[in-house]
């Protein structure tokens, strides 16, 4: 009896211990174990939504676990932001933005997080942007536009996807250089502008390439790019240094996770990631929105976030530009 009783002892024992070990077992899982939420910081149709669903499903495939793409667009991606920055950094939250959002934004009003609430996983692609508008308007460049800002003060209006972005304060850096007054209607994401611009709402629209089929169709005119160089499909298009515009729009689009995330963890989302860049398809899909594909891992892209941040720094101050008090 003493031997069965002292077996039976042994047996809830090692019960014991195996339900204390459990945790452990689960937790020492490789990641990932469940559906990775990606949250898209602008609406859906735009181009960092077009490019994060392909590149998405291409991770998953190297993930092992669905990666499933969501958008909560607003104030030039800070609403997502803010929400992303919040969550558990363990990996199953994480965010595609444009590099707008964390680096210029915080500088220009109150959002609640900052650039080092971020740990940036990689950067996939850099961002072509231009100024465009109707087809049967009578500018036919740049310079036509500027003029009659000049002659008519306040009577040009034109839309970007949000307050900060680059393609917002290129067109204030032009009005600054030129001495000129037009009015800034920011919408929240590329899509909803584009449908302004079409529909007359807004004379211009200065933005990422969501315009590119409706120019090569006829329907909108490019005046200026804002890049290091020309369009290729557009050869004929000024940039804005061509014309004597000291300013380069150098956004990127990037995946990012709240800050805290273990190391291990970004590190297998980065080489995931970078492998899904090289799919084809990927590939097609970032020269068919004029963009180029760029890849820095997670330490360069820290890298760049920190010197393109005091870049704009400087900016900002030379424009004269203020902090936007927080809204009560």
């Amino acid at each position: 009896m003493k031997q069965k009783g002292w077996k039976a002892g042994k047996i809830i024992l090692g019960c014991g211990l195996l339900l204390m070990l459990l945790p452990i077992i689960s937790f020492a899982q490789p990641y990932p174990t469940k559906p990775i939420n990606l949250i898209v910081t602008f609406p859906p149709g735009g181009t960092l939504d077009t490019s994060t669903r392909i590149l998405a499903i291409k991770a998953e495939k190297i993930l092992g676990q669905p990666v499933i793409v969501s958008n909560v667009g607003g104030g030039a991606g800070s609403v997502a932001l803010g929400q992303v920055a919040k969550k558990r950094p363990d990996g199953y939250d994480i965010t595609s933005c444009a590099s707008t959002g964390l680096i210029r934004i915080p500088q220009l009003r109150a959002v609640p997080y900052s650039h080092e609430d971020f740990v940036p996983i990689m950067h996939f692609t850099s961002v072509q942007s231009g100024l465009v508008v109707k087809s049967d308007s009578p500018y036919k460049t740049l310079k036509d536009l500027v003029e009659y800002a000049r002659k008519n003060p306040g009577k040009v209006n034109y839309a970007t996807s949000g307050a900060g972005s680059p393609m917002h304060m290129a067109m204030e850096y032009i009005a600054d250089k030129e001495g000129i007054q037009w009015t800034h209607v920011p919408y929240a994401g590329g899509a909803p502008g584009l449908t302004a611009v079409l529909g007359g709402h807004v004379t211009a629209m200065s933005d990422s390439t969501e315009w590119l089929p409706h120019v090569k169709e006829g329907s909108l005119r490019l005046l200026v790019t804002h890049g290091e160089r020309r369009m290729k499909s557009f050869p004929n298009v000024p940039t804005l240094r061509d014309l004597g515009f000291d300013f380069i729009n150098e956004t990127v689009f990037m995946i990012a996770t709240p800050k805290g995330t273990p190391p291990a963890i970004v590190k297998k989302l980065e080489e995931a990631f970078h492998k899904a860049m090289e799919d084809p398809e990927f590939v097609r899909t970032i020269q068919n929105l004029e963009f180029d594909v760029a890849y820095r891992n997670s330490e360069d892209t820290k890298k760049y976030l920190e010197d393109a941040y005091n870049r704009f720094a400087v900016m900002i101050k030379k424009l004269n530009i203020t902090k936007e008090p927080e809204k009560k």
